[in-house]
């Protein structure tokens, strides 16, 4: 586990100061190079002009998620929103308009140099109902029963606890709180080579979830109301974009991971709490 957060904390904070650059390499693309299918014009244009108007160049170009959370609900003036690895901050300042001056936007990420680039975009944005938090998703570092709404965008699968990171999601989660992610998941087997490979780690492919077993998770957190929503299948052209630079048999590996691979919406709720016979909110 040490090894994985330690390189994606690598990558990560590598992206982000070359975002804060101006460096090419900033274009690489979501998860890691290619990863996700970001970098193809298919799913490059997760949010509309509305969204992106507004917002820092940097917090555009720093997007290296496979989709877009805030657009899976609503958010409503006064809630409390949690984005669990929150890169460059752009679902975070999206969410933060959303839930307006009465409401917060949280930030959580473990990388110095994202959380800084996302801090200078908020200032730009002029956003002052944001915070950005410095910890692991593994163990958010906010109270109980804290948080209307916990949103992440391809990140979970970066992490080598799964469960942990769900267990703490529906702990901060206030009763009848909302998770609401974009994420990568995994249609059947997949081949030894990709799982063991620490680059498709960083690159939000090895570390990949079923989508039984995701759900599952979700379930022995104690959520209900579970549903995850494939919207975009990787074909073997999309597999060769995100192995081409994982060191491995590019030709002999695509074929075996076709159509296995899928961007997924996941949804799901914390029940609400009981008090004896009946419910309260």
């Amino acid at each position: 586990m040490t090894d994985i957060r330690k390189a994606v904390q690598e990558k990560y904070g590598a992206l982000a100061t070359a975002v804060s650059e101006g460096a090419e390499s900033a274009s690489v693309g979501c998860c890691g190079p290619a990863s996700c299918g970001c970098a193809d014009p298919i799913t490059s244009n997760l949010y509309s002009d509305a969204e992106r108007d507004g917002l820092p160049d940097t917090a555009v170009s720093a997007s290296l998620g496979c989709g877009n959370p805030t657009a899976l609900l609503a958010l409503e003036p006064g809630q409390t929103v949690l984005d669990l690895g929150s890169g460059g901050g752009i679902d975070v300042l999206l969410s933060a308009k959303r839930v307006g001056p009465t409401g917060k936007a949280y930030g959580l990420d473990m990388t110095d140099e994202m959380l800084a680039l996302a801090r200078d975009n908020q200032k730009k944005a002029g956003a002052t109902n944001v915070e950005f938090l410095k910890g692991a998703i593994e163990a958010i570092p906010l109270p109980d029963a804290s948080v209307d709404v916990v949103i992440s965008n391809c990140v979970i699968n970066l992490s080598a606890d799964k469960s942990a990171v769900l267990r703490e999601a529906f702990r901060v989660l206030k009763p009848g709180g909302r998770f609401a992610v974009s994420d990568v998941v995994v249609r059947g087997d997949v081949p030894a080579d990709i799982r063991r490979n620490m680059e498709l780690w960083v690159g939000c492919i090895a570390g990949a979830l079923g989508e039984e077993e995701f759900a599952a998770k979700l379930k022995a957190a104690g959520f209900e109301d579970v549903e995850i929503e494939p919207w975009r299948v990787y074909d073997v052209a999309d597999a060769r974009a995100f192995l081409s630079e994982a060191g491995v048999d590019v030709e002999a590996l695509a074929p075996a991971v076709k159509d296995k691979f899928v961007s997924a919406f996941i949804r799901a709720r914390k029940p609400a709490a009981c008090c004896g016979t009946e419910c309260c909110s």
